[in-house]
């Protein structure tokens, strides 16, 4: 049952009950967008989603008997390939139910990091392990990039001629992927429905098969979603997705244009999901509301003025992990809005991606934006495929990395309104740039496995929203490229960013695809991203390091922390 625990009634919750917003949504009504026209026509292309549950395209018994049939032939692990709406729901889905314990151990390979890929092939048996290609154009180029790398892998392991009965396509119909499925006769392909975007599939084949392969009863799971389509539908003001959709709105209206994300670490990966929902559906013309993912609620003491607070209650047995959450939100000053979920097991999942599917979609009316296509996401694509082509552009500057010990040289690239000769000038123009309402962002291309590494990052991270009092968020490239890069290319000019990627030790060499290797991917996608932030007016700066291990991230983290301190006694000096 979906309910949330705040009682007030945001004003913008009377507009959608008035226009009939709910069940406009749910009859496919693409008038709703008509503010302009292209926004119209593409929402005509996609509102599948909004009753995906009542009438699924594809049987669900027929997903949960393949499933069957895969644990009963001896499969112990699937391995899931892709990229953004492909695999954020059913990683959102997997890890969730994971404590519940899964049939199949689940795996979810989204980076093009050779460290990331290399650790995850190393904890599979090829001989036990199905992989699912999931992207429903068929053509991501991280998707055809790793899947080449992971074939190669696999040719190693057990003989050529029986890698296709490993493989499963989930893809629209009509893609190139689903052809190369048919013709090197994989074990199965899924089509999806193409009148659904990727972000708002999470009850569609990119969903369910990977939810049936873990176990997940479908029946039930989608009986709680048909509940909940039912309940968003409706034109009244105690629909969940118009108390979510008015709070967001009324909020944002209100200079609130951000929202702290906080849950126990089990709920996260929901956030993650949510986080690319909101972003990169509102995130267009001069607009946008950032999701931030928080874990330190001491942030919010006091009221920045700028946020809005989204708890989420998960299902833990532990009291004293339930009593350490509870005792963090009491430190969440009573003055920022809050409003809270609970969530107490995976079938309730199904439920909260339908109130959110259905309130991003009220927002975006409100808005006036359409939440159904990513215009910016498109121009980082193209560049990286020009900068594959063409060669990587040469940097602003190189420097050694970094202090007194030489571990080689980085080279760093910038906007012309944060550019310096050298790096830690480059680091000082870069974060005094920051000011009241903006946020900051770390765009890692970077692997987030191994001793020191994430936490590097999160030091910098902490570090930037401590110091100068702003949301600051850690994202794993190229991941957030189809999340959070729509809103940061796309959304108001509030956002300062930090792309970070790095020389490999070991990389890995790739045969049948654009890039030399997956650490050429990530250099290109990187660069690439920078050029359009760049011609957006952003406040940004890559920086490639000459390596990615932890002790040259902790030392880029020493840096930055440095200049924070500077920069915080500059400005206690000029308060005196």
């Amino acid at each position: 049952m979906l309910v949330n625990e705040t009682d007030k009634l945001y004003p913008s919750a009377k507009t959608l009950v008035r226009d009939h917003v709910a069940s406009r949504l749910h009859a496919k009504d693409a008038s709703l967008y008509e503010f302009d026209e292209a926004a119209c026509e593409c929402a005509g292309d996609f509102m599948g989603w909004t009753d995906l549950a009542t009438n699924p395209p594809t049987s669900p018994t027929e997903i949960q008997a393949f499933a069957r049939e895969v644990i009963a032939e001896g499969f112990k692990t699937v391995l899931l390939i892709g990229q953004g709406g492909s695999t954020q729901a059913p990683m959102t889905i997997t890890k969730y139910n994971k404590i519940d314990k899964n049939a199949l151990d689940f795996k979810t390979l989204d980076s093009v990091s050779p460290v990331r890929v290399r650790t995850i092939l190393a904890g599979i048996d090829p001989l036990t392990t199905l992989v699912l290609v999931s992207s429903k154009s068929g053509g991501t180029i991280e998707m055809r990039s790793v899947l080449d790398a992971v074939i190669a892998y696999f040719s190693e392991k057990i003989d050529e001629r029986r890698i296709p009965s490993h493989l499963v396509a989930i893809t629209d119909p009509g893609t190139k992927l689903e052809e190369r499925a048919q013709t090197e006769g994989w074990r199965a392909c899924f089509t999806g429905e193409p009148m659904v975007g990727g972000r708002f599939s999470a009850l569609s084949v990119f969903g369910l098969v990977p939810a049936a392969l873990v176990g997940i009863d479908l029946e039930s799971f989608l009986a709680r979603a048909q509940e909940a389509e039912a309940v968003c539908s409706e034109d009244a003001v105690d629909n969940p997705a118009i108390a979510l959709a008015s709070f967001l709105f009324d909020n944002y209206t209100a200079g609130r244009d951000k929202f702290c994300f906080l849950t126990q670490k089990r709920g996260r990966v929901l956030g993650l999901w949510i986080e690319q929902l909101v972003a990169e559906s509102l995130g267009k013309n001069g607009l946008g509301i950032l999701p931030n993912i928080e874990v330190d609620t001491l942030l919010l003491t006091q009221d920045p003025k700028d946020r809005c607070v989204i708890t989420y209650q998960t299902k833990n047995t532990l009291w004293d992990e339930r009593k350490n959450f509870d005792m963090s939100l009491a430190y969440l000053d009573d003055a920022i809005p809050r409003m809270s979920f609970r969530i107490e097991n995976v079938i309730e999942l199904a439920e909260h991606f339908v109130m959110w599917e259905y309130a991003t979609a009220m927002c975006g009316y409100l808005m006036k934006v359409c939440p159904f296509d990513q215009p910016d996401v498109a121009s980082t694509k193209a560049a990286a495929l020009k900068i594959l082509a063409e060669g990587q552009p040469e940097p602003d500057f190189k420097e050694d990395f970094i202090g007194s010990v030489n571990m080689g040289e980085a080279e760093a690239t910038m906007a012309p309104c944060v550019r310096a000769d050298n790096l830690m000038d480059a680091l000082r123009n870069l974060l005094e740039s920051i000011k009241p309402g903006d946020y900051f962002a770390i765009d890692a291309f970077l692997p987030f496995d191994g001793e020191g590494r994430r936490e590097a990052l999160e030091t910098i991270r902490h570090g930037v929203a401590e110091k100068m009092g702003v949301p600051s968020c850690l994202e794993i490239g190229p991941r957030y490229l189809h999340s959070t890069g729509q809103l940061q290319k796309g959304g108001p000019n509030n956002g300062v960013f930090l792309l970070i990627s790095a020389d490999e030790l070991k990389d890995i060499p790739l045969s049948h695809v654009e890039p030399a290797s997956l650490g050429a991917l990530a250099k290109a996608q990187a660069a690439a991203d920078l050029s359009i932030l760049i011609d957006r007016g952003r406040r940004c700066m890559h920086l490639h390091l000459p390596d990615n291990t932890g002790v040259t991230l902790r030392a880029l983290g020493d840096a930055v922390n440095r200049v924070l301190a500077e920069i915080e006694m500059q400005q206690t000096t000029a308060d005196k």
